[in-house]
């Protein structure tokens, strides 16, 4: 005996699923999870890869399709690629209560995680620990926003800090100091850190004038210390501000 399956359901598993209300009905839309956030931050460019199906629901969970019909009067067209794009920009992400604080609080280091890398102390000049930032985010009550990218959002924590905490983007401009003998092997090492190379000058010994991101001076200052047996040297010259119209964060 045959078991009938209605053709209008599709059953799914372990999906994410994005909700959207549109001329009166609801829509849903089956996507892998934590490809959303991924689509909607630019990270994630195939549609592809974040959705488990095409097809529009009104109800994921019980395997429902939409009618033609519904879709075409609520969205002006019956064109599903078009429909999942504007569910997935506009609607809201279905999640547990546990899976949401989970997010969140990922979200937060992150976003916290961005801002130490990229920032200085303004009075020490040197860099925040990321659980410092995380303190002083604490401190000014900063809420994640799930609809916006970690680095966005990151932004806009600088913005705020500036108020509370002596806080500046900024690259740190470095002279290094290397032996001759590990020079040009540890300025292999080095130069995934280093943003800018100033100034190179190779004599009895390597000596770099550079810029690089404040996230990365204590491990190019344990790479010189590890590598040369504290034979190297690492000294801070200057701090070279990020330009407040600069609003991408690499």
């Amino acid at each position: 005996m045959s078991i009938f399956t209605p053709t209008n359901q599709i059953r799914l598993t372990n999906v994410a699923v994005v909700r959207m209300k549109k001329g009166g009905k609801r829509f849903e839309i089956a996507c892998y999870k934590n490809k959303v956030m991924s689509w909607r931050s630019g990270a994630e460019k195939d549609l592809d890869e974040v959705l488990q199906t095409s097809s529009v629901f009104n109800n994921v969970s019980k395997g429902q399709v939409a009618k033609k019909d519904d879709l075409s009067k609520a969205f002006g067209t019956d064109d599903l690629t078009e429909i999942c794009k504007e569910i997935l920009a506009k609607g809201e992400l279905q999640v547990s209560d546990k899976e949401r604080q989970s997010q969140l609080e990922t979200s937060f280091r992150d976003i916290a995680t961005i801002v130490a890398e990229k920032c200085v102390n303004l009075e020490t000049k040197r860099p925040y620990t990321v659980n410092l930032i995380e303190r002083a985010m604490k401190d000014i009550h900063y809420s994640v926003e799930a609809n916006k990218s970690t680095k966005q959002q990151a932004l806009e924590v600088i913005r705020q800090l500036k108020d509370s905490i002596e806080i500046q983007r900024a690259h740190m401009r470095l002279r290094l100091v290397l032996p001759a003998k590990e020079g040009r092997r540890l300025k292999e090492k080095l130069k995934p850190l280093l943003k800018v190379v100033e100034s190179e000058d190779f004599d009895d010994q390597l000596e770099m004038v550079c810029l690089v991101d404040p996230g990365c001076f204590r491990e190019i200052d344990e790479l010189i210390r590890c590598e040369t047996k504290g034979k190297g040297s690492l000294e801070v010259l200057s701090l070279k501000d990020v330009e407040e119209g600069d609003e991408r964060l690499e």
